[in-house]
């Protein structure tokens, strides 16, 4: 990791003194170590954030300090016993991880409330207002009458249902590039790690049976309940400009069927186990036969795109020892 990195991670008291524990417990950065090798001295929130700044780094079956030889120098210049820390006991080692709780709760991370752009809020409102056509008539009859005339010429060629499949790819390859350029998966990424560490934090106090650190991570948490606006801010942005191309495909695909606007020969489709349908006859439950192959169509076209160009999944976070909540 870059020196200013671990002059700024050794600014904090609990992970000098964890990162002194890790040394010292690895014969000085020779030997790998794992979580169960330190437990009864750091707080997993401790060894998931020297594994989260690469200070620890994976080798073989366990972990091992990066740069065992600049981690004793500044380990040095800090002041720190390593000797000492090597063998805290079990009291020492609850007062230096609640320590690290208390530091950690007197200067909370602190993430960069994610906004909207002027066009991405246009974008919103637009897309409100294309939402209302699925009961609005008139706004039905607007939007579908203006993609009649961009798809004219394509279902005069292509029967109905390969219209379908045909709009299917469109919206899901449109979908999938927006997905991938507009989610700010760095971000979202933030609001888990730190929902992971508090988490974290509160099953290590629950360990050690620290009330008044209970209280504290309870504290945050609540302070913390602004992260999920954030995360809905984030993962939504890209679904507004999705929502400006496949409402309208929706709308004008209800137009078409309900409002009577199919050819004589397009009456419907044959389908396994049901054999000949129409286009508004209940296929899946209470699924028109049209809603659900265009559904069908979209869902398959898009999981193709994703594997095609390996996009669409967000990475998940490489803390060690993570736990769902």
């Amino acid at each position: 990791m870059p020196i200013d990195q671990l002059e700024l991670l050794l600014e904090d008291p609990s992970i000098r003194e964890a990162l002194a524990v890790v040394y010292e417990r690895s014969n000085g950065g020779s030997d790998e170590l794992d979580w169960s090798d330190v437990r009864d001295a750091l707080s997993s929130d401790q060894w998931g954030r020297l594994i989260e700044r690469e200070v620890l780094v994976s080798a073989g079956t366990g972990f091992a300090i990066a740069d065992p030889e600049r981690v004793r120098t500044y380990l040095d210049e800090c002041g720190t016993d390593t000797a000492k820390n090597g063998a805290v006991d079990g009291d020492e080692a609850e007062d230096v991880t609640a320590e690290g709780d208390a530091i950690e709760s007197a200067h909370p991370e602190t993430i960069e409330s994610p906004s909207w752009t002027t066009a991405d809020k246009a974008a919103g409102a637009f897309a409100l207002l294309l939402f209302a056509g699925y009961w609005s008539a008139s706004i039905r009859d607007i939007v579908a009458v203006a993609e009649s005339a961009a798809f004219g010429p394509i279902t005069d060629l292509v029967p109905f249902h390969l219209v379908i499949v045909l709009l299917a790819i469109v919206t899901g390859i449109y979908s999938t590039a927006l997905q991938s350029r507009l989610l700010d998966r760095e971000k979202l990424q933030e609001y888990q790690r730190r929902m992971q560490r508090l988490r974290e934090r509160r099953e290590a106090a629950t360990d050690r049976g620290d009330d008044e650190a209970l209280e504290r991570i309870r504290e945050e948490q609540r302070a913390a309940a602004g992260d999920q606006l954030g995360m809905f801010k984030v993962q939504f942005r890209p679904m507004v400009w999705i929502m400006l191309l496949t409402i309208p495909v929706f709308l004008w695909l209800r137009w078409k069927v309900r409002g009577g606007h199919l050819g004589p020969n397009e009456t419907g489709l044959v389908v396994p186990i049901a054999g000949a349908v129409t286009w508004q006859e209940p296929l899946a439950g209470p699924l028109q036969t049209w809603l659900a192959w265009y559904l069908c169509c979209s869902i398959a076209a898009r999981q193709l795109i994703q594997k095609l160009f390996r996009v669409g999944s967000t990475a998940s976070s490489s803390s060690s020892s993570s736990s769902s909540s």
